[in-house]
């Protein structure tokens, strides 16, 4: 083998995407040690993210002061990737690692996410790639919207930026104000789970409690959530539906509503992370005279087959004719279909049937097995 692509997911809890590509590069050199091979650490949009763009393309690290989840400032950074790509990552600012022990989705804020967005816009970048993932909010996105210009007032005229709970104040809704660079900027929202705005699976319901809302909480935040929706289509749809299909289409939920505050008010669009992460990267080229693509995940399931990592690299490798093999921490059952997207083999790095607690500190020992092994197979079929 002369050429072999590493895209591998991280395992959670146990092994990060740029630990995985290290061993499994040393396996591969183990056996083919003049082989060209090419790591792609991959990035979901959560926190992790700028640390996995930069590690793959390479950059640099901006440190910014923004607002963080309560308001409060504090440090926080994106990264420049080489090609003059911005990536974000929301968690940054806003993630639910930063609320501690005050976790609380009504009075946390993406207004510091919008701050990044607007310091990146002043580093010259015309491309902006977001990760949503790991959020402490519930604003519908409106606080990233307040940062770059948006204004929000309420019934006496005043002008505020709203928070989960005080989406329900939002009378008017005023865009004119907006940064005007956005309209040559290249927008990428990361987002890779499909519930809705609001509703039984939307943003309040389904995330709110792990951010520390009370089931009346809950309802309350998704009432929010329902009236900033009116309003955007009040003020925004004239005539048409558009507005409220947005609300309703699949990612307009994610982070607490920054899916559909992404789309409504800075006009980005929306896209998988594993996709955002193939077109930066420039997959289709350096694909392209590759013998293999290894991927993987920490599980391969059901889930697995509405656009997780390796489906999505699978779509790729098919049409590359390239083989693609998975390695991945453990296999469900009813998961087929997934050889017919393009997916050679799929192999489970451990080795006997233990609880999570156990193999997790075997992760990497039984990782680096596994691909000596399947390296070894594949030279010996050579």
């Amino acid at each position: 083998m002369k050429k072999i692509l590493l895209v591998p997911d991280s395992f959670k809890g146990t092994m990060s995407s740029a630990e995985i590509c290290s061993i499994m590069e040393e396996a591969i050199k183990t056996h083919y040690p003049g082989a060209e091979i090419i790591s792609i650490p991959v990035a979901d949009g959560g926190e992790g993210s700028v640390d996995a763009f930069l590690g793959a393309l390479g950059g640099e690290k901006k440190i910014v002061s923004v607002q963080g989840p309560f308001g409060r400032k504090m440090e926080s950074f994106f990264g420049i990737l080489k090609n003059g790509t911005a990536v974000i990552e929301m968690a940054a600012c806003a993630g639910l690692p930063l609320a501690g022990n005050e976790k609380n989705p009504s009075i946390t804020t993406t207004y510091g996410a919008g701050e990044l967005i607007k310091a990146a816009l002043d580093s010259g970048c015309s491309r902006v790639i977001m990760g949503i993932g790991g959020s402490a909010t519930n604003d519908g996105g409106c606080g990233v919207a307040a940062a770059l210009g948006v204004k929000f007032f309420d019934k006496a005229g005043e002008a505020f930026v709203p928070t989960g709970g005080t989406l329900h104040k939002i009378e008017r809704i005023d865009k004119s104000g907006l940064d005007g660079r956005l309209k040559n900027t290249e927008l990428i929202t990361m987002c890779d789970i499909d519930n809705p705005l609001y509703g039984e699976t939307g943003a309040a319901y389904i995330y709110g409690p792990q951010k520390g809302a009370d089931p009346e909480m809950v309802k309350f935040l998704d009432a929010g959530l329902r009236h900033l929706a009116e309003v955007v289509k009040r003020e925004f749809s004239a005539g048409n539906e558009v507005y409220a299909d947005i609300a309703e289409s699949a990612g307009a939920g994610a982070a607490g509503g920054m899916g559909y505050g992404m789309r409504v008010f800075l006009g980005s669009s929306v896209q998988m992370g594993i996709e955002a992460v193939l077109d930066t990267v420039n997959f289709d080229e350096l694909v392209k005279g590759a013998d293999c693509v290894f991927s993987g995940e920490g599980k391969i399931d059901i889930q697995s087959l509405r656009g997780k990592v390796v489906m999505g690299i699978a779509k790729r490798t098919k049409q590359a004719k390239v083989p693609l093999i998975a390695i991945v921490g453990a296999i469900d059952d009813g998961i087929e279909a997934i050889y017919d997207t393009g997916v050679s083999a799929i192999f489970c790095i451990n080795r006997r049937a233990e609880d999570f607690a156990n193999l997790g500190p075997c992760a990497k020992s039984n990782l680096a097995l596994a691909m000596r092994n399947i390296m070894g197979l594949l030279k010996t079929l050579n």
